[in-house]
């Protein structure tokens, strides 16, 4: 093909073109199993869902308002600990331009976000608290923005450059482009 044909081609047309032209994944399961752990996986987080809320409430109702707990520096630098992992993963998968960079930046996100939650909620009144509250607001929900927002914007403008989403589309409609997930064996349009 000429890059006068493709340029003629609908956004429709040039995926499609672009799916038929991808290699097969290797390993991947046979659609019925796709099927199979989809439902169950699907399953399996409504069933987490509904069982979070009783025991939200059950906590809510009988944790007590003060308690001392064990293990705390090992709790924290622990978590810590984890935090340092993800944001080197991170770096390290930025500046090889690897896709690793979209789970642990969105993981390195959510950490943080969860970090400036129990700094804020576990200090004391007064300095801790202020400290908690401007580390949280200046430093760490700021760039928890930066880690989940940026590489969702590198995956929006991968979809569109690959011709899985038409520039106007959003992220969220955008299907997985492996035509075997899909009973027809197409990727269907974004909605």
């Amino acid at each position: 093909m000429t890059d006068e044909e493709i340029a003629a081609m609908t956004p429709e047309e040039r995926r499609e073109l672009i799916l038929r032209l991808a290699p097969r994944p290797a390993g991947l399961p046979s659609r019925r199993t796709i099927d199979r752990i989809r439902k169950w996986r699907t399953v399996l987080m409504l069933v987490c869902a509904a069982a979070l809320i009783p025991w939200t409430v059950y906590l809510a109702i009988t944790l007590p308002n003060h308690y001392v707990a064990r293990n705390w520096v090992a709790t924290w630098v622990g978590f810590d600990i984890l935090l340092l992992t993800m944001l080197v993963l991170t770096a390290l998968a930025g500046w090889k331009r690897k896709q690793l960079v979209f789970p642990t930046a969105f993981a390195s996100g959510v950490l943080l976000i969860c970090d400036a939650w129990f700094d804020v909620m576990t200090s004391q009144r007064g300095g801790d608290l202020t400290q908690a509250l401007l580390s949280a607001f200046l430093v760490e929900l700021p760039l928890a923005v930066v880690l989940i927002a940026g590489p969702l914007r590198l995956l929006r403008y991968v979809a569109i450059r690959h011709g899985m989403i038409h520039p106007d589309s959003r992220l969220w409609r955008m299907p997985i482009p492996i035509p075997d997930l899909y009973p027809d064996h197409k990727v269907p349009p974004p909605t």
